[in-house]
């Protein structure tokens, strides 16, 4: 049965879809079954592991909104599995309202494939709101990015306020995977005293793994490829490949 984890932070530009495409690849590299639920309107997850998120049906939005089945919207592509998503999906949250256990549509569809997977990645919208309560209801655990800049930490209250009235009222198991620190510059005091404040906050929580700022982290999108195809001697390659080991390692059985 498949480890369901959202990929999310409610503040953008901390490398949560970069994240999430690169770390599912290269799991799926170690030989993992890996789906990746691009749960984002934006669909930059989509398009980063090669999928045309213009053309592609059905996809989570239909799922959700218009029964359609969950694996007739899977993709398969050479760095995993995926649910596309696109821009209807930005009107979603509303049209939940209506649906009864709106929460819960996610999770019912993940549940649905859980059994052909190891892991379920769900790359979360940069907001806390209906669909991002379906993420975390859905989710097992929740992998929290942090960009190694001023305000790291900002917004992070909320976000863990959420997951709390999330755990309280409708998923008790939800759990915090871990904290990952992204574009990390080891030049800089600044990346070195965020890092500090970061594991101060989350004790025992925090990867061993830094994503470090890397050229080829950023171009390989464009490519239509996580960085660990488009240049796999990089050194944001490499940092991927050591935290697909890393989270391996701690969900052996």
């Amino acid at each position: 049965m498949a480890k369901i984890i959202a990929v999310v932070n409610q503040k953008g530009g901390v490398g949560k879809t970069t994240t999430t495409v690169n770390l599912a690849a290269a799991l799926h590299d170690l030989g993992k079954r890996v789906l990746l639920c691009d749960f984002d309107p934006q669909a930059n997850a989509t398009s980063g592991m090669g999928v045309d998120k213009n053309t592609a049906s059905p996809n989570i939005y239909d799922v959700l909104i218009n029964g359609a089945e969950p694996e007739k919207a899977v993709v398969h592509t050479d760095y995993g599995d995926v649910i596309p998503s696109n821009k209807a999906l930005a009107g979603a949250g509303i049209e939940m309202i209506a649906i009864p256990n709106r929460e819960r549509l996610l999770k019912a569809a993940l549940d649905a494939l859980a059994p052909n997977y190891d892991y379920i990645f769900i790359d979360c919208p940069p907001s806390l709101e209906m669909l991002t309560v379906n993420a975390l209801t859905a989710a097992g655990s929740l992998l929290v990015p942090v960009q190694c800049e001023y305000y790291a930490l900002e917004g992070l209250s909320d976000l863990l306020a959420t997951v709390r009235l999330v755990k309280r009222g409708i998923n008790p198991d939800i759990e915090l995977e871990g904290v990952l620190l992204t574009m990390f510059d080891s030049r800089t005091n600044l990346s070195l005293q965020v890092a500090e404040e970061v594991k101060r906050h989350f004790p025992g929580q925090v990867y061993a793994t830094v994503i470090p700022r890397n050229v080829r982290v950023s171009e390989a999108p464009s490519y239509g490829q996580p960085v660990t195809a488009y240049d796999p001697y990089s050194r944001g390659a490499e940092a991927y490949n050591a935290l697909a080991e890393e989270m391996d390692s701690m969900h052996k059985d």
